[in-house]
């Protein structure tokens, strides 16, 4: 069970239908349906009254009401004091599935810092799921994860995008891929290659590239800095969205290179998440402002992802 079930409930019962309620939520009809259908499953009991002309609370629900806003309002006093908390001790904290970190977060963290030198940033990487949990559920107060183009973006959360790219082959200068001028997924195969575990979206574009296939040799991986890593230190190659290499410092010191895919090219984009219709307080709206700032200067002093002349 999940607090925002309970909440869309709710948005159900005071707007008087399921159609009102996604408008409200700005959440597709189906979507809403949906999540309380899940709800109804763990609770085993029929919550909404669906007819022809449209869905509401039912009889059964409606009895449930005085314990689920019991339940609401004890989760918002538990925010309310954690957010209190959070401004006492001058603490942000941001979630990461190392999307661009240290391309774009990093740099927007140092400026921060100068206008904010009593605030103290936690920055937790996690999966993309858990990012999204814990924003949602406001243990976040910001959170940043890559997706792939089509796929859909949660509901209950603001979402910003701040760039998009490619994916490309990143390598050692060293590597018999950097012969390439684009590396096909046959190339790929031939060598040791470093994909990310379950959970991040180059994970599924892994999957849906290979169709199947598999290298000589693989190494799992946490994020994208690790992925780098492991890539400077000569243990293979690995596949990452180009803001995620270019204009990294193991780029720009030539540890690291990159190729552009042959094949299988699809677009990814980065995106910083809030919750939707909770105030940010100041310094998480402050990191907010200057990320989608720097990601529009990078987007028009972007370089591009073909492969560089090293």
């Amino acid at each position: 069970m999940r607090v925002e079930q309970l909440e869309y409930l709710m948005a159900v019962t005071r707007a008087g239908s399921l159609r009102r309620a996604s408008e409200e939520l700005h959440l597709s009809q189906p979507a809403l349906s949906e999540t309380l259908r899940n709800l109804e499953r763990e609770l085993g009991v029929e919550l909404l009254a669906r007819k022809r002309s449209g869905a509401k609370i039912s009889d059964e629900g409606r009895q449930l009401l005085p314990h689920i806003a019991g339940v609401l309002d004890a989760v918002d006093r538990l925010r309310q004091a954690a957010d209190k908390q959070r401004h006492i001790s001058r603490t942000l904290r941001l979630g990461t599935v190392n999307a661009a970190t240290a391309t774009l977060l990093t740099p927007a963290i140092r400026e921060f810092r100068a206008a904010h030198p009593a605030t103290r940033i936690e920055v937790v990487v996690d999966r993309q799921d858990g990012v999204h949990q814990h924003v949602a559920e406001g243990g976040f107060d910001l959170g940043l994860v890559s997706y792939l183009r089509g796929e859909a973006l949660p509901p209950g959360l603001h979402t910003t995008e701040l760039l998009r790219g490619c994916p490309v082959v990143c390598i050692r200068p060293d590597s018999p891929l950097a012969a390439l001028k684009a590396v096909t997924v046959s190339d790929l195969l031939s060598q040791p290659l470093i994909v990310m575990r379950s959970g991040y979206a180059m994970h599924r574009y892994m999957h849906r590239l290979l169709n199947g296939r598999a290298p000589s040799f693989s190494y799992s991986a946490d994020g994208a800095e690790m992925s780098k890593l492991m890539v400077a230190e000569g243990l293979g190659a690995t596949v990452l969205p180009d803001y995620s290499v270019l204009d990294d410092p193991l780029e720009r010191s030539g540890t690291i290179t990159y190729r552009p895919l042959a094949d299988g090219i699809t677009e990814l984009r980065v995106v910083i998440q809030r919750r939707h219709a909770h105030p940010l307080p100041t310094a998480a709206r402050d990191l907010h402002a200057i990320l989608v700032r720097r990601a529009a200067e990078r987007r028009r002093h972007r370089p591009t992802s073909q492969a560089p002349s090293r």
